[in-house]
């Protein structure tokens, strides 16, 4: 407590309002804000742990996530030849099947088939018929099945003599900006200007409302909305560092690029760090305690964790959900840096995503200076 109040007193929030004026020669003290926000900054920078959880844990999280949905060659299908009355049919199919790329057939039995496609171990299960014809066992809804099938039934209909119509040749591309990791670094991007806007303003607000610290500066010449802007505007400080190390992390090892104009993701950016910050302040004005804050906000980010497609597209739910997946800051933020990034998009063609984050920038700002206390 001595350091902090130390503190204070270095950066003048210690001062009331009754204090005593200062001498004729010196220097007038800066405006509260600038002190303020100075003040953020030194806190940033005396906290170690928020440097790893600002700039070093999205790197992490970035690479483990792109090693493990890399582009590699597919797996091979596997394919489970069920053995009938017949088991020379059954050998025969394995060995058309052994002949195909990218299939790996399995003779079993009818319950070791049946058990197998049910743990996921195979995609398909093939059953010979005594008439010549087959069989083909699988779950439609999985995309690796509907592939193994047409495989399967390709494989068999040519060695039964089909004969084809044309030739057609295949040219395969690799595309950036169709990668799963170029769909993923704008989500991490986003989810990681929440996480810091919310957490890192909305902790050091309730702390030190518990600490008493609050009720101090409350005695001080300022005003609610200087103490309120100074954790907006050093939140911004921080953010050009912040997303630099990401996508410069992306770009160095896995070729992420930006093909849009720089200065569109900057000011996107800038809007929906501004959109966060206010979120952080609004869930921060009224709790007195850690645990009452904690649960607010993960009250408010589990909704954007779970809807905003920050690792999967949100366009997998339902319609009905759609206009208030829509509307959540989140979605806004990683809509339009994906079609920043990803796209090479203007500003101007994203203004839909940017005037629901303005907005979401706004109105949280104005709640939070109407509903925030000091103690």
């Amino acid at each position: 407590m001595a350091r902090v109040e130390e503190s204070l007193d270095k950066t003048g929030f210690g001062e009331t309002a009754n204090s005593a004026p200062r001498p004729s020669g010196e220097t007038r003290a800066a405006h509260p804000l600038v002190e303020l926000t100075l003040a953020r900054l030194r806190e940033f920078k005396r906290e170690p742990e928020v440097v790893f959880w600002v700039f070093v844990f999205p790197v992490l999280l970035a690479f483990a996530l792109g090693i493990a949905f890399r582009n590699t060659t597919p797996e091979p299908a596997r394919i489970a030849v069920e053995v009938g009355a017949n088991t020379q049919a059954a050998n025969n199919v394995a060995e058309i099947l052994r002949r195909t790329p990218n299939v790996e057939p399995l003779v079993l039995s009818h319950g070791e088939a049946a058990a197998a496609l049910r743990s996921g171990r195979v995609a398909l299960v093939v059953r010979p018929a005594s008439d010549g014809n087959y069989t083909y066992r699988f779950d439609r809804t999985r995309p690796e099945s509907r592939e193994a099938r047409l495989l399967t039934d390709d494989a068999l209909q040519r060695a039964a003599g089909r004969q084809e119509v044309f030739t057609a040749g295949d040219e395969q591309v690799s595309e950036t900006g169709a990668r799963y990791i170029d769909f993923l670094i704008p989500g991490l991007i986003g989810l990681n200007l929440m996480g810091s806007g919310m957490w890192g303003l909305g902790f050091a607000i309730v702390q030190a409302r518990t600490r008493k610290l609050l009720k101090r500066l409350a005695a001080t010449p300022m005003r609610r909305s200087d103490y309120l802007l100074s954790f907006l505007l050093s939140r911004l400080v921080f953010l050009f560092f912040e997303v630099a190390a990401v996508i410069g992390f992306a770009w160095l090892v896995f070729g992420v690029e930006v093909r849009g104009s720089l200065i569109s993701l900057a000011l996107a950016l800038l809007v929906g760090a501004a959109a966060f910050a206010g979120l952080g302040l609004l869930t921060a004005a009224r709790p007195t305690s850690i645990e009452g804050v904690s649960g607010l906000m993960n009250a408010v980010m589990l909704p954007m964790w779970l809807f905003s497609g920050t690792f999967f597209s949100s366009s997998r739910f339902p319609e009905f959900l759609q206009p208030l997946i829509q509307i959540l800051p989140l979605t806004a933020l990683n809509d339009a840096l994906r079609a920043i990034m990803n796209d090479g998009a203007t500003l101007a063609s994203q203004w839909t995503e940017i005037a629901i984050l303005a907005l979401w920038s706004v109105v949280t700002f104005v709640l939070a200076l109407k509903f925030f206390k000091w103690q």
